[in-house]
């Protein structure tokens, strides 16, 4: 079960990301495919230096970006740090 101070912060500080059973999930509409990709790689460089890898959709003109903390079976603070450090890169999902 998805802790309740782990739903507050990300309805409070994640404007447009959904929490889906223990992932967050965020999605973005691009012009074509390769702004998508290009979303997706920005996506990949902050998950390195995080330690701590989404699963990535990508489609024509869309990304969409699954957290959580596999370790844990759960989402943690560590999948909402991720979304915000996204969220600051991308701006907030908006699909």
């Amino acid at each position: 079960m998805v802790r309740a101070d782990l739903v507050r912060r990300g309805r409070l500080e994640l404007p447009g990301w959904r929490i889906e059973g223990e992932e967050i999930v965020g999605r973005w509409r691009f012009p074509d495919f390769s702004a998508a990709l290009g979303a997706a790689v920005k996506v990949g460089g902050l998950a390195d230096r995080a330690n701590h890898h989404p699963e990535l959709r990508i489609a024509w003109g869309l990304l969409e970006v699954r957290l959580t903390t596999h370790s844990a079976n759960a989402l943690t603070e560590r999948d909402l740090d991720l979304a915000a450090a996204i969220q600051a890169e991308l701006d907030p999902p908006r699909a």
